[in-house]
């Protein structure tokens, strides 16, 4: 599990990125599609998988419950199940990411019983599991929840209605993993409609389910008895397409994004455009450019088909780079911000504020969380030492090094290879001036305070 620094990154700014990537398959929906095939006990093959330290947790933890893991090539991976040898998954996964809790379903439906450690993942807010628990409990699942995990049985789960409080990915996937093979018909109301979300169901649909999707956040399911193997391909990854656009206009440069999906990111699109970035659908993917000088906007993060709020942090590093101030209301997590903090040690004008700022108002209003931020602009960027706090914030960091006056060197690097596959290989590709270093020695003051 990626819990150790294994390098540093040093990136000398002030040059425009051109050229062409290829956008990898979608983490948020391939380590979904990887838990679904323990709903069969025949081989499921996946394509666009990419090889990113968060695919190998995954694929560690289906190894332990049974499965048997074979790449057939660079992207591509057979995954196996045909009996679970312990349904209990390693306490050592606790606090690593959120999958463990969306195998309770898929281990009900194969043995009647699970224990998962708690979820964990990026430090953006407490993301509770509630909404994930009552769902299974209104299923007919038997819950007792401990300190690091949770433990559930059932002699059967059955279909149900369960209306979410707030149309959450996960909690809408977990759903759909235990309703597919429960017995009679389960309905879920204010569900979410992300691209991953439907990529899931396409490859369970693939494997045999029954799956409506309504027009009105409505998912309804009909229980099958089993489900079989399937081939599948993952949908591209829209948060890189999204880093990757923003990284071009930024930098004043030009990327082409092979496999880009104008679909999938098409409020990006317009948001991009109204500060001053374009884009062209290609036969091959989008490329990016910036079109005229940048100009502030205003953006709230929302769920799908809102503006998604993992495409929020090069956001805000490509508004430093804006004429006037620019607000950003972040509706989705409470605590997301905290990365700006850096960004103005290195010269952006970003104030946060409890208040919230966009065009409504959210469930964190009135809560004393700092969930909106004013971005004044363009202010210059100077070269610093970084440190990433979580996987997205990442990203942003690479964005505010390339577009900074000078050098700076990036820690905490194994967050960002969560979720980017070969982000060096890729940046060099498109002319950024990026080397690896080894990682930092700590200090003798460092290393007593541990």
């Amino acid at each position: 599990m990626p819990t150790a620094e294994r390098h540093r990154y040093r990136i000398a700014g002030g040059q425009p990125l051109i050229g062409s990537v290829e956008v990898s398959g979608a983490k948020n929906s391939v380590t979904k599609l990887l838990v679904a095939t323990l709903l069969t006990d025949e081989p499921c093959t996946l394509s666009r998988v990419p090889r990113i330290a968060e695919v190998d947790v995954v694929l560690g933890m289906l190894a332990e419950l049974g499965a048997q893991v074979e790449w057939l090539g660079d992207h591509e991976v057979r995954i196996a199940t045909p009996r679970i040898s312990d349904p209990s998954l390693s306490e050592a996964y606790s606090g690593v990411n959120r999958i463990p809790i969306l195998m309770m379903g898929p281990l009900l439906h194969r043995v009647g019983e699970a224990v998962v450690p708690l979820p964990g993942g990026c430090r953006i807010g407490k993301r509770p599991v509630d909404f994930h628990l009552a769902g299974l409990r209104a299923m007919g699942a038997e819950i007792v929840e401990h300190l690091r995990s949770v433990q559930v049985k059932t002699l059967g789960l059955r279909g149900a209605h369960v209306a979410l409080p707030f149309p959450s990915v996960g909690a809408t996937e977990n759903l759909l993993l235990a309703a597919v093979r429960a017995k009679g018909t389960t309905v879920i109301s204010n569900a979410a409609v992300e691209p991953e979300v439907i990529d899931l169901i396409l490859f369970l649909q693939q494997m045999g389910a029954l799956v409506d999707v309504e027009v009105d956040r409505t998912i309804v399911v009909q229980g099958v008895d089993r489900l079989h193997g399937a081939d599948h391909t993952a949908i591209p990854d829209r948060i890189e397409v999204a880093s990757f656009a923003a990284a071009a206009v930024a930098t004043n440069g030009r990327v082409d994004v092979r496999g880009a999906r104008q679909e999938h990111a098409a409020t990006f699109l317009n948001h991009l455009r109204r500060l001053g970035g374009e884009f062209k659908v290609t036969d091959d993917g989008i490329t990016f450019y910036r079109n005229r000088p940048l100009t502030a906007t205003h953006v709230q993060t929302d769920v799908h088909p809102g503006y998604m709020t993992d495409w929020q942090q090069p956001l805000v590093v490509l508004l430093t780079q804006a004429q006037g101030v620019s607000v950003v209301h972040e509706t989705i997590y409470e605590d997301r911000f905290g990365y700006t903090r850096q960004l103005n040690e290195m010269g952006a004008n970003i104030a946060l504020s409890t208040s919230c700022l966009g065009g409504k108002g959210c469930r964190f209003a009135a809560r004393d969380f700092e969930h909106s931020a004013v971005v004044s602009g363009p202010t210059p960027l100077t070269g610093g030492d970084l440190e990433i706090p979580d996987l997205r914030a990442g990203f942003a960091y690479v964005m505010a090094a390339l577009v900074a006056n000078g050098t700076s060197t990036i820690s905490g690097t194994r967050f960002l290879e969560r979720g980017y596959e070969d982000p060096v290989g890729k940046l060099r590709s498109i002319g950024a001036l990026i080397e690896i270093l080894p990682p930092a020695v700590p200090t003798q003051s460092a290393a007593a305070a541990r």
